[in-house]
């Protein structure tokens, strides 16, 4: 059945491109942001081309996923069209494409952004021409279009009316990007679209620039990749939440002190936030010793650094943010859904304001 034949609003558009320029997101007066490395290799990558620490096959190959990505302007324009080329297509069967592939937009001044739109295209295609914005009333208003969550993006251009104003977006309440490193629920997933994603929710509402470095399956606290992180300059915070990615709490015992140590060589005053694992829906029936076991060794280990002397690193209890039905906040058990994400952003935000704002962490 074509459900599009009898409800229109389930139709997806392809864009009538007449009377349209186009602009790529990396020109002035546009401002993209995520992607650290951009200015050196001209490509959406999250971690360099060629990385001078060897990485994982893993992470090298997850590095193109654009995760994180946004770009950021202001225009006057009655239509915004995506034209896009994706490095790869097929998909998950536990994540929409709207939010594995898809680009999404905002609007409004910072710290008020709402959605508006996101593009829909054909299942699996690696070409796609979606309007955002089309058939409303001329005003001048700032937009921000997040990247896809876990797709490679080859090729990107934003089509605006001929003759609207462009300008640079509002600026940010700081430039110093939030670095969070961690696991597949850092990347994204399973959000139903980038904007939702917890590091693009946290974006916004703190009107900062974020670098979203959340490794699938991977986020392994890898010594290489916290000597590539290292190298992000001027980064306002780090945040690690890879727990999830550790075999054993033994591996993580090891790996963790590790990391901290490979970042604070690098910049020793730079806050760190350590944030322990959401809970699982399988621990209503299974319990969470091995959870509870690592949570109980990154609090110590804060507490030993801070003890040593480190008075800008914290630890914040990560079983708390999906609240007390946190059964209900996951796809898959594992997961989160929107509702999740929001959770998530919710109890990590409080966190980072508190330490931006008085280096202090309940």
């Amino acid at each position: 059945m074509n459900i599009a034949k009898y409800d229109k609003n389930m139709e997806a558009k392809e864009a009538d491109a007449a009377g349209l320029v186009w602009y790529r997101p990396y020109e002035k007066p546009f401002k993209l942001a995520g992607f650290n490395w951009f200015e050196q290799d001209h490509v959406y990558r999250r971690f360099p081309v060629k990385p001078p620490f060897p990485l994982s096959e893993a992470v090298e190959e997850l590095s193109w996923c654009t995760a994180g990505g946004q770009v950021k302007f202001r225009t006057d324009s009655g239509k915004i069209v995506v034209k896009a080329t994706l490095r790869d297509g097929g998909g998950m069967d536990h994540m929409p494409q709207t939010g594995m592939s898809g680009f999404d937009l905002y609007s409004g001044v910072p710290r008020k952004e709402s959605f508006h739109s996101v593009t829909r295209f054909a299942c699996g295609a690696t070409e796609l021409k979606c309007e955002l914005l089309g058939r409303e009333q001329r005003l001048r208003r700032d937009f921000t279009l997040n990247f896809p969550l876990y797709k490679g993006v080859n090729e990107l251009q934003i089509g605006l009316l001929a003759g609207a104003t462009i300008e640079a977006p509002a600026a940010y309440r700081s430039d110093k990007p939030v670095v969070v490193y961690g696991t597949s629920i850092t990347q994204g997933g399973c959000a139903s679209r980038p904007g939702v994603c917890y590091t693009n929710v946290l974006s916004r509402r703190l009107n900062q620039p974020f670098i979203n470095l959340g490794f699938s399956g991977s986020g392994k606290g890898d010594p290489e990749v916290a000597r590539t992180i290292a190298l992000i300059e001027n980064p306002a915070l780090w945040v690690l939440d890879y727990e999830a990615n550790c075999v054993s709490c033994e591996i993580f015992e090891k790996t963790l002190p590790e990391f901290i140590s490979i970042l604070r060589a690098a910049h020793n005053k730079i806050p760190i936030l350590v944030i322990s694992k959401n809970r699982y829906a399988q621990e209503v029936l299974n319990g969470a010793q091995g959870r509870e076991q690592c949570r109980t060794m990154q609090r110590k280990l804060v507490a030993r650094l801070q003890k040593a002397g480190d008075r800008h690193i914290y630890f914040l209890d990560g079983s708390s943010l999906l609240g007390k039905d946190y059964w209900e906040c996951s796809v898959d058990g594992v997961h989160p859904t929107d509702l999740g994400f929001y959770r998530m952003a919710s109890g990590i935000e409080r966190a980072i304001k508190r330490i931006l704002q008085s280096g202090k962490v309940a």
